[in-house]
């Protein structure tokens, strides 16, 4: 942190006076107040300390600390949070899934399908693995390239300060950001840590607040205020890699059950698990499908994607014919599944009583399972946010504002949103890296 000298004071803010207790208000007008970082904060101006950094990052999620590190110059990261990159500590189930050796753009929407080209092409889930074998963090692959720690997420955590130590950049915890504005500089802010508010400018603001997704941990919509006051447009947002609800709670019989499934909906399809709930559906099959998935649309569930089942049943009605179809069944399927499925299925009928045809329409049932959703879990277990900053509105090589060079946005607070499976990191990775250097190449 650097305390602004009478020099300092006149290369970046020729519009204050030299500071003696008493600063003139900014040019710009209107400064966002809301959410949980811009809380109205009242200025002790008599107290108050100024501060110059050449980038202020607020948002010490993934992005933002990636970021951090690749920012040269005087650097400050600030957050609300009493620790950073807490949804990298949680992800995973403790192991963070930190990244996805098939990432490409077609893993990503966007209304513009090709913007993450650029960013994620510069850092590559490769560069991302130099980066943990520098510390010595083992991992290991599961299914579909899933990246995870074999030990703690907090390890990723732990290595992003590291590297942020040396760059030289500041951390400032639990602390609140308010009446941000522009200047003819860049930017000036109040930042409030253990009340004591600091009068902070600086040439770059990154925003990687990230979206709404599990406001429990203190997600708000702040980056898109601060994109309305600066004229930045920002697209339509919704819960996304979210479960399903019924308001019927018509699956809570079969709650716990899990299986392999095809879920389809939009012309998109996922083969993956699928899991019942007492409130609907979940899953990575579900979560997957929810991205693409609109309000009063319906989904279909394959219960048998890769099970040559009609195969199977003809073949059992040669030998075991007087076998029930709900007991063949039970051979493929969860036993409370089959019982759920028994009366709309007719499942009580003896095998050898069903002809090809009536196998044929009992497959096509159990590979179509059409049903609508009433609506999602929302926000409250929502793993992102769909939809954004507009990302016709940034420079897809930096991540900056066109109309604001020294404004960026990063991570999920842009309108592009990954997959289940590592991609949200690996996009907060290239995209914090994408903003980090350009800074850093550009005028200090």
């Amino acid at each position: 942190m650097h305390h602004l000298s009478h020099g300092i004071y006149r290369r970046y803010l020729p519009q204050f006076a030299p500071f003696s207790g008493s600063i003139r208000q900014p040019y710009r007008e209107n400064p966002v107040q809301t959410s949980l970082f811009l809380l109205p904060l009242p200025l002790n101006r008599a107290t108050s300390l100024l501060m110059t950094y050449d980038t202020i990052i607020i948002g010490a999620g993934a992005a933002g600390m990636m970021c951090a590190a690749h920012t040269r110059g005087r650097t400050l990261l600030i957050d609300h949070a009493k620790a950073p990159g807490e949804k990298i500590r949680i992800s995973g189930g403790g192991r963070c899934n930190f990244t996805n050796l098939a990432t490409g753009a077609e893993n990503f929407l966007s209304q513009n399908p090709h913007f993450a080209k650029s960013a994620l092409a510069r850092y590559t889930p490769f560069d991302f693995l130099d980066l943990i074998a520098r510390y010595n963090i083992a991992w290991h692959e599961k299914a579909r390239g899933q990246l995870f720690c074999d030990g703690k997420a907090t390890q990723i955590v732990d290595m992003l300060r590291s590297e942020m130590a040396a760059t030289g950049a500041d951390l400032w915890l639990q602390s609140t950001v308010s009446n941000l504005r522009a200047t003819p500089e860049g930017f000036s802010l109040t930042a409030s840590r253990n009340d004591q508010p600091h009068h902070l400018i600086a040439r770059n603001l990154v925003v990687a607040t990230g979206g709404k997704s599990i406001p429990k941990m203190g997600a708000t919509g702040l980056a898109y205020d601060i994109a309305r006051q600066f004229d930045v447009s920002v697209t339509e947002t919704r819960a996304a890699l979210v479960p399903f609800t019924f308001t019927d709670q018509r699956f809570k019989a079969l709650s716990g059950i899990s299986l392999p499934v095809r879920a389809s909906t939009n012309a998109i399809s996922f083969d993956e698990d699928l899991l019942f709930t007492h409130r609907g559906l979940s899953g990575p099959a579900i979560l997957q499908l929810s991205s693409y998935w609109t309000e009063g649309k319906a989904i279909a569930l394959n219960l048998i994607p890769h099970m040559p089942l009609f195969d199977s049943l003809r073949t059992q009605r040669q030998t075991q014919g007087r076998r029930q179809l709900s007991t063949e069944l039970s051979a493929h399927f969860p036993q409370r599944l089959v019982d759920y499925l028994s009366a709309p299925l007719n499942l009580t009928r003896r095998l050898a009583d069903l002809s090809d045809d009536k196998l044929q329409s009992l497959c096509e049932n159990l590979s179509n399972w059409q049903m609508t959703p009433t609506g999602t879990e929302g926000y409250r277990t929502a793993e992102v946010t769909l939809g954004g900053i507009d990302t016709n509105a940034l420079n897809s090589a930096t991540m900056a504002c066109k109309a604001h060079p020294n404004l960026y946005f990063i991570g999920e607070a842009v309108d592009v949103t990954g997959w289940l499976g590592g991609y949200n990191f690996q996009w907060a990775w290239a995209s914090g890296h994408a903003a980090g250097t350009a800074i850093s190449n550009g005028p200090q």
